[in-house]
């Protein structure tokens, strides 16, 4: 299981990795940072970044599903709304693979953000930990050599993996 470091000098193996960053979301601090960033400054940018991972995980419109299924809420996360009904059945849900209550994991109901520019790509993978999930990573990717789809379960394995100490 990498830390920071290991975790970071991965990502930067990626073909057209140009930076990469572990980026604490609500203060919007640099935990780790290598390559190159965008603006010229690591801080700034996770300042930034931060922002965009923030807007995405706090904003009801990406917050998961209600599980009665029924209508007339307004889909902010954890409302059941909707008409009466029998209760899902018990077990394991099919999209997250846990019980199937309203906010089934501690994280954020996001996994990644994907920003496309005209000469690369930025992707913000959320690393879900047992405590608060306020951690991401941030890679910034050449779009003319590197490869979106690869970059994107790479970062989901190392987010995965990543130990936060």
């Amino acid at each position: 299981m990498p830390g920071i470091d290991e975790c970071l000098l991965e990502v930067m193996r990626l073909p057209g990795a140009r930076g990469a960053s572990v980026v604490d979301w609500t203060s919007g601090l640099a935990l780790g940072t290598i390559g190159d960033s965008p603006n010229g400054d690591h801080e700034a940018t996770a300042a930034e970044t931060a922002e965009v991972a923030r807007m995405t995980a706090e904003q009801p419109a990406f917050a998961r599903p209600s599980r009665t299924g029924g209508t007339g809420g307004t889909g902010r996360a954890g409302e059941t709304g909707g008409t009466p009904g029998p209760s899902p059945a018990p077990g394991p849900s099919p999209a997250s693979g846990s019980s199937p209550t309203p906010n089934p994991s501690p994280g954020t109901p996001v996994e990644d953000v994907i920003v496309t520019t005209h000469d690369g790509y930025h992707m913000l993978r959320f690393v879900e930990t047992a405590f608060d999930s306020s951690v991401f990573l941030h890679l910034w990717l050449d779009r003319s050599e590197g490869n979106l789809a690869l970059a994107r379960m790479r970062l989901g394995e190392l987010a995965q993996r990543l130990v936060l100490a």
